[in-house]
């Protein structure tokens, strides 16, 4: 299995934006309808859009479901969606736009039942546990709070709960496009040998997506690009060209 590049598309007022560190007061809109940014990815040999709805994840229930279900008619690739699912109806309402993998952090944490009714009802392969760190502890409702949990002690409980899919997102070089997390990274994926992880946060340049490669961890599955794809830092086919090379 190949890495993935994983675009993400961040979603404002039906409109595609870029947070710095997930604070809603440094936020850049950029001029492409979101649907557009979709069908781009996929031309250019996406396999995944990593999306999140920053509204929900704030008001902590879907609000633009109607661009996610524009975007997942207009592309044939799979989708996944972050942002403002904790109820299960909520869930389903997602899965019912046509998004193929929901993508649950705080309420996962917060509501085990939840988490319960997910792994009987669902694939496993719907259900990504997107893990939020700031100093290697859990932060939760779209970063507002740091909890006083650490990624370890929350991926282990999840991961012996069925939980096998995880995106690992490190706050603190989220948008800052300094590099990517590696010890990190590398901690998730050990503790959970059997699930696939995501990485987040933190690519800058080409030589980054190497980095994460040079970890050489089977059980990484892909890293989640956005700022710098927007800022034209770097380009996607540049960043699948290193994982060719590398392979």
């Amino acid at each position: 299995m190949m890495f993935k590049i994983v675009p993400a598309i961040d979603i404002i007022d039906g409109q595609c934006v870029r947070l710095e560190q997930g604070d809603y007061s440094r936020q850049t809109t950029y001029n492409s309808s979101p649907v557009d940014m979709a069908k781009e990815w996929q031309d250019l040999g996406a396999e995944l859009i990593h999306i999140v709805d920053l509204d929900a994840a704030k008001a902590g229930r879907p609000i633009n479901l109607e661009v996610v279900e524009a975007i997942c008619n207009t592309v044939s690739i799979p989708c996944e969606l972050g942002g403002g699912i904790r109820e299960f109806k909520d869930a389903k309402r997602v899965l019912e736009a046509g998004i193929s993998r929901l993508i649950l952090g705080s309420a996962l944490i917060k509501n085990p039942l939840l988490t319960e009714r997910l792994l009987e009802d669902l694939e496993v392969s719907a259900i990504v546990a997107g893990l939020d760190a700031k100093d290697g502890m859990i932060a939760v409702h779209g970063w507002l709070e740091k909890s006083n949990v650490t990624v370890l002690e929350i991926a282990a409980d999840l991961y012996e709960k069925g939980i096998r899919n995880f995106i690992y997102t490190d706050i603190s070089t989220d948008g800052m496009g300094t590099g990517p997390n590696c010890p990190a990274q590398k901690e998730l994926c050990e503790a959970v040998p059997e699930a696939q992880v995501i990485a987040s946060g933190g690519i800058g340049t080409d030589d980054h997506i190497t980095e994460l490669l040079e970890l050489r961890l089977d059980n990484l599955e892909g890293v989640i690009v956005g700022k710098a794809l927007y800022d034209k830092k770097v380009t996607f086919q540049g960043l699948h060209q290193k994982v060719i090379d590398f392979n």
